[in-house]
């Protein structure tokens, strides 16, 4: 059992209800597969965006995962993207979305895209060296510290799949998913536990509880607004959040 299977079989039980799929991020990632005829998605979570207009096989570790997957989702094989129960060159094009920071083996696993794959690889993923975000400089310390130890930069990535195009994709104000940088607008929804449930940063936080009591008193006081309300007036922001895409070699 991998570290990421134990990770969702606990916190993932209401990931359906909050990682919506954004359809501005969709058309992003659907512009990125451009033709491929077929999609291997791995770690596909609850199946958010999978593209619905060709082929897809989902690989997931955890079972809590798979089972809130919608009635007519692509089907899921329980697997690890370390070993890819699948044959070589099976797919035309293999996407991991929000999910390599949860592999044991970033390298094996970015080496089994490779491997399926027969045109391209596909991948969206935070990247270390982005921006600053205000959450975790100034509130949750700890998950940039953390980030920035399981985030592979995009050299390393390239390392192992070759040339990688790379493409910023900036939140959107009002963003439906719940991953952690979602709420960069409305800070007070970083108070509520459901939301927080939403995005795997939170878990095993240290100082968890220190950080929500600063930001619900620097909302409180205006502190919040003083040094940041500029941000209220902007309707997306790149917060390092990077659309990877490799050609197979």
């Amino acid at each position: 059992m991998t570290h990421r299977t134990m990770l969702y079989d606990t916190i993932g039980k209401g990931y359906a209800r909050q990682r919506i799929p954004d359809p501005r991020i969709a058309m992003r990632i659907h512009h990125a597969l451009g033709r491929a005829d077929s999609v291997v998605n791995v770690g596909a979570g609850t199946g958010s965006y999978e593209p619905v207009d060709r082929p897809v096989i989902a690989i997931e570790p955890s079972m809590t995962m798979i089972r809130q997957r919608a009635v007519g989702a692509a089907p899921a094989i329980q697997a690890v993207a370390e070993s890819l129960p699948l044959r070589d060159r099976c797919t035309s094009a293999a996407t991991a979305i929000l999910t390599i920071h949860h592999w044991s083996d970033v390298d094996r696993g970015l080496q089994e895209l490779g491997r399926v794959a027969r045109d391209s690889v596909v991948i969206l993923t935070w990247d270390p060296a982005g921006p600053e975000f205000w959450l975790t400089d100034e509130y949750f310390p700890g998950i940039a510290e953390r980030d920035r130890q399981i985030f592979p930069g995009i050299a390393d990535i390239s390392r192992v799949l070759g040339p990688v195009s790379t493409y910023a994709v900036p939140v959107p104000h009002d963003c439906v998913d719940g991953f952690l940088g979602a709420h960069w607008r409305r800070p007070e929804a970083y108070l509520d536990p459901a939301i927080r449930s939403g995005s795997s940063g939170f878990s095993n936080l240290p100082g968890l509880d220190q950080g929500l009591a600063r930001l619900r008193s620097d909302l409180a006081s205006g502190e919040w607004n003083r040094r940041f309300g500029h941000l209220r007036g902007k309707d997306s922001l790149d917060l390092g959040y990077r659309l990877v895409v490799a050609g197979v070699r």
